[in-house]
């Protein structure tokens, strides 16, 4: 109930830009970054602002950005600079915002260079003079690949994503040349942009209509499996307990308004395999039972079954609950929803196996023998 109340509230759910298309900025500040300047700077004129969060050890400094728009769509004409690509953009606002003396230099700045264009401007530059060696073209060129690969690969290995100083890169397979070249000519940024994933909106509808038929199928495919193994009302029953158990879990996201992303599918999909496994223990153990107590009423049976699997299926549902538990209080902003999903999930699943799935198989044996009983008066 609070669920529908949650889903009538807040208008239906809160999609992740997996299924809204929309923009995944991955961030690395050298200092601790200003939330709401950053927020600022990202702003478009969508109605829902960019979500802000830090992963990572907080040392690192790690931010990402999820904006629900198209980032080069969305800021192309406020930018002025409709015919940049999407990282350009975001560059030159992220540098008006964290690093305004640079806005107009030429300098490069070397935390979001790419090995292609350091090794071209170091070519050009040709400070360690192999051009007045009498050295090849390929000699050279291959040179001061080899040295801005080194510088990068410094960077992005041992200096996780940013460096902090260009003396640092002394004894990193740079040369004191080429160091003191780019001492004039190049700077180190306060800030590196390590990701620029953007999904459009077209995409976005195509992978939430490919989620409702991935959970869809499952949901066939175990009733069919176990309407074969067992009889076609135990099938509906597991098939009616895993609907309650997603109705559930899907009602507290749209309550709390959390997103509902890919990973969150997969979570669903991971609580459908669960809730399901252990369904099928009990009604496994009512089949045993059924050929050992051929006279006793299916009542009965059930209740036996029940507590014989009992405390296998707490002891199970226990340790695993203690390890989404775990995941969703020290996981992290990005795991949040997955380990929502999986705590809610584990509790109702649990739940759902024993007083749905199997109250219904009863129901149903009930209704068939008072037919049954009418039919033969």
């Amino acid at each position: 109930m609070l669920g529908i109340i949650g889903y009538i509230k807040n208008s239906g759910f809160t999609y992740g830009i997996d299924f809204t298309g929309g923009t995944v900025i991955n961030l690395k500040f050298m200092e601790k970054p200003d939330f709401d300047l950053l927020r600022k700077a990202l702003t478009t004129e969508s109605p829902t602002p960019p979500t802000i969060q830090s992963y990572g050890l907080a040392a690192d400094n790690e931010v990402q950005a999820r904006l629900q728009a198209e980032f080069k769509t969305a800021h192309a004409e406020q930018s002025g600079q409709a015919g940049e690509s999407g990282r350009t953009q975001l560059l030159a606002l992220l540098r008006k915002a964290f690093d305004p003396g640079h806005v107009d230099s030429k300098q490069i700045d070397l935390n979001n260079v790419h090995q292609e264009a350091l090794g071209k401007y170091l070519w050009e530059s040709d400070f360690d003079n192999f051009k007045a060696q009498s050295k090849t073209a390929q000699e050279v060129e291959s040179n001061y690949q080899k040295q801005a690969r080194s510088a990068l690969e410094y960077r992005d290995g041992i200096c996780k994503g940013i460096i902090r100083s260009l003396d640092d890169l002394k004894g990193h397979g740079v040369s004191d040349a080429v160091i003191s070249g780019l001492k004039r000519d190049c700077y180190a940024g306060p800030f590196a942009l390590k990701g620029l994933d953007s999904i459009s909106s077209v995409v976005g509808n195509d992978l939430r209509r490919r989620a409702i038929i991935a959970v869809g199928l499952s949901f066939m495919g175990m009733l069919v499996y176990i309407a074969f193994r067992f009889k076609t009302i135990y099938g509906v029953a597991a098939i009616v307990a895993l609907f309650h158990d997603l109705a559930v879990t899907l009602g507290l996201f749209a309550l709390t308004k959390r997103e509902i992303s890919l990973t969150v599918i997969a979570a669903l999909l991971t609580l459908v395999g669960y809730s399901m496994n252990d369904t099928i223990v009990v009604f496994d153990r009512v089949r045993e039972n059924l050929r050992i107590m051929r006279k006793e009423a299916l009542f009965q049976i059930l209740n036996i079954s029940i507590n014989q699997t009992f405390s296998r299926t707490i002891m199970t549902s226990l340790a695993t609950f203690v390890s989404v538990l775990a995941l969703l209080v020290f996981g992290g902003e990005v795991l949040n929803g997955f380990s929502f999903a999986l705590t809610v999930g584990i509790l109702i699943g649990t739940y759902s196996s024993i007083g749905i799935a199997s109250p219904i198989v009863e129901w149903w044996d009930r209704v068939s023998a008072q037919k049954s009983k009418r039919k033969a008066a």
